[in-house]
């Protein structure tokens, strides 16, 4: 089995970052959808404005919103304006793998589909 990405949105501003939650990141599930990410999924979160990594997990966030908030421990490692890309992953054989396409998605400056 090899480990290959899945899905990922690239480049959405953190819109809110909420320290006293259980944790998670919630996102717009318009975005979800787009990027084939679901509720509960393991994620990985790239902080293009400090080099932050970190990993968690996926609550749906209200359509149309463009709503993208790190929850509990994660907030420590974001600001809200940061621009940071989500990745999930996947395991595959190798022939899969191979022929694996993974959905990208590029939203506008203001987290909405384009």
């Amino acid at each position: 089995m090899i480990e290959v990405m899945k899905s990922k949105i690239h480049r959405v501003r953190v819109t809110q970052a909420e320290l006293n939650y259980v944790g998670s990141i919630t996102i717009d599930e318009d975005l979800m959808d787009a990027a084939n990410i679901i509720a509960n999924e393991k994620v990985q979160i790239v902080n293009n404005n400090n080099g932050a990594r970190l990993e968690t997990y996926v609550i749906p966030g209200q359509r149309g919103s463009g709503i993208i908030c790190l929850n509990g421990a994660a907030a420590r490692l974001v600001q809200v304006g940061d621009i940071v890309i989500i990745i999930s992953y996947a395991l595959m054989d190798m022939e899969s793998a191979k022929k694996h396409q993974p959905s990208t998605i590029f939203p506008d400056d203001h987290n909405k589909l384009i």
